[in-house]
């Protein structure tokens, strides 16, 4: 959940160091540091709680190196403090490393450390490998480090420096993202490609199990038993522009408003008008083997657990083939029934998500098809399934998901539609279907244009202490989603219920200071969502509702364009993305970095 970047080469490397910090700030984080093997030998180290303002700050003028390393901490074990933040040293000051991740048996071995005489000077699991690979009495920094991993349980992305090896970064992952970046006699490391774009495009993404070693002018990978790999450069689509925040006040809003472009291009290339379907070429799933699926699951956590669950309820309606979804923190510690005939689907945002790619993991390992829906390409998941959909939803910055979650359900409408027309959805159906998909773009222009009105709706709500969001079928994913948003950067309590089940427990929170957001679409329920509008008013709660036409029992509606049935969660999603925004801002929240939250979770 933390950022690591590295660099070696010929450059001065703090201002580096601390780029690449700054670049990866969204990713949440409460303290940062730097390390550098210094010109006149050994280490140096800088650290800060709080910002990479604060750490910069700190940084000496005369601060010379070429190689070092640096990272942002987000709290697992030990509170944020200056002697918690990374890198971490030996006790001779000679090893210095930055860490994602989670080691699980660094009680133990802290114990059996401590009783050698090792003074340990954090609370931090982190330090616990350090102190392993300044012990080591091995000859290379390579066997150091591969011997220290070995003794060590849980997950991790390490970079490491050694004053007596001063030409050379080694690397290591296992469970949380490791990204080389190669360049011109000069090479990076990092979490996140965020953090090189702005120097190279030409990355290697490391896979679980694997080590290299970065010298300025070389890079070798390995296993961590030792055995050499064949790792080949691929470029990154993206570029170090599209991390700017473009004009924008946040990263947040900038992302809402680029929806209208990422819809189209998550559609462009895939509608085959000729036989009213689509084509996903990369689900490496033929028309006999689709036939063959007997049922989908759907995996994933947070929003794109909210998104499957969208997605579950479009193969069902469209294919017709029983479909579900499933947090997959849950679905991987529950000794599940996997079955021959189910296709399982991992949505990630990051790709790297630690229980998403799990519980990939563990599938696999028994024999299930799985496909991914991601958005980084050449992500873990997106390699270890056996095929998927790439969202193409661009960089996402800002911790909390909008375009992304759009472009996820977008992505679900497709593969929804590929199954069905393979299976019995009719050429009417079809092409009813890719006529509101194309519509989407213009639609969601149409909804972001209410951006003034929904503001003051916004302001007119932040004063609640709590809320509640309520939706039937299509819609109660919809009302998940709007309420985790709201918790997420206002944090203001909120709670989302299928619309059906008010009478049955949550009515008794029905008051006039609790706020309630409905999902009223016009479809065959909306009798239905009217009278759950009609049980609240009676209890004189206010209403706020989003529908496509005006609701005589609320006391503000949004109002969101039609579109096919099948397809509106898609539109009524976005202006609650604006509503739980606003509202943020008007309570002044920090809305790119929630507290407590970071954007690519790879630890449990």
């Amino acid at each position: 959940m933390c950022g690591i970047v590295g660099y070696i080469g010929r450059r001065d490397v703090a201002p580096l160091l601390l780029e690449g910090l700054a670049r990866l700030e969204y990713r949440g984080y409460d303290s940062a540091g730097i390390a550098i093997a210094g010109k006149s030998g050994g280490l140096k180290t800088v650290k800060a709680k709080g910002r990479v303002r604060e750490l910069e700050a700190r940084v000496p003028k005369r601060f010379a190196g070429t190689t070092g390393i640096a990272h942002t901490r987000w709290a697992t074990h030990g509170a944020p403090s200056d002697e918690n933040a990374h890198p971490h040293l030996d006790g001779e000051g000679k090893v210095a490393i930055v860490h994602n991740g989670i080691i699980d048996n660094a009680t133990e071995l802290r114990a059996k450390l401590t009783a050698d005489g090792v003074v340990f000077l954090s609370e931090t699991d982190t330090e616990v490998l350090t102190h392993l690979i300044g012990r080591s009495q091995a000859e290379t920094l390579e066997d150091k480090v591969r011997q220290s991993l070995a003794l060590i349980e849980g997950t991790y992305g390490i970079a490491v420096l050694h004053a007596d090896f001063p030409d050379r970064i080694v690397v290591a992952r296992n469970g949380s993202p490791v990204v080389l970046g190669i360049g011109e006699k000069e090479m990076f490391v990092a979490s996140d490609v965020a953090a090189l774009v702005a120097h190279t495009r030409q990355v290697v993404t490391l896979d679980d199990g694997e080590m290299a070693t970065l010298k300025a002018d070389d890079f070798r990978t390995y296993t961590t038993d030792g055995a050499r790999t064949t790792a080949s450069p691929t470029t990154v689509e993206w570029e170090a522009e599209s991390y700017d925040m473009g004009g924008h006040d946040t990263y947040m809003h900038k992302e809402i408003t680029e929806q209208v472009e990422a819809v189209d291009r998550v559609l462009r290339g895939r509608i085959d008008d000729r036989f009213s379907t689509v084509h996903l070429g990369g689900l490496n799933l033929d028309a006999r083997e689709a036939r063959a699926v007997r049922r989908v699951k759907i995996l994933g956590c947070g929003t794109s657990y909210h998104a499957g669950m969208i997605g579950a309820g479009l193969i069902e309606e469209l294919a017709r083939i029983p479909a579900d979804a499933e947090p997959a923190s849950e679905f991987r510690y529950r000794n599940p029934v996997v079955d021959p005939d189910t296709l399982y689907v991992a949505v990630s945002q990051s790709g790297e998500t630690y229980d998403v790619l799990a519980a990939v993991q563990e599938l696999k390992r028994k024999g299930a098809r799985v496909l991914g829906v991601v958005n980084v390409v050449g992500s873990a998941i997106a390699r270890e399934t056996d095929g998927g959909v790439y969202v193409h939803a661009g960089p996402e910055v800002c911790v909390v998901s909008t375009k992304c979650f759009t472009n996820t359900v977008v992505a679900f409408a497709l593969l929804a539609l590929h199954l069905g027309r393979i299976r019995d959805l009719s050429v009417a159906d079809g092409k009813r279907l890719i006529a509101g998909l194309r519509r989407l773009p213009e639609q969601i222009a149409e909804v972001l244009g209410q951006e003034e009105e929904i503001k003051k709706l916004a302001e007119e709500y932040a004063q609640a202490k709590s809320m509640m969001f309520i939706g039937r079928v299509r819609g109660y994913p919809v009302a998940l989603e709007a309420s985790l948003k709201l918790k997420e950067i206002s944090y203001i309590h909120a709670e989302a219920y299928p619309a059906s089940e008010l009478k049955h427990g949550p009515l008794a929170l029905i008051e006039p200071a609790m706020p309630t957001v409905a999902i009223v679409p016009d479809d065959d329920l909306l009798e239905k969502n009217r009278a759950a509008l009609e049980e609240i008013k009676a209890r004189s709660g206010p209403i706020l509702a989003v529908a496509h036409s005006e609701q005589e029992r609320a006391d503000h509606t949004i109002l969101v364009p039609k579109n096919e049935h099948e397809l509106d969660p898609i539109l009524m999603g976005i202006p609650l993305q604006l509503l739980a925004y606003h509202t943020a801002l008007a309570l002044g929240r920090d809305i790119d970095k929630p507290r407590n939250l970071a954007k690519s979770v790879t630890v449990e």
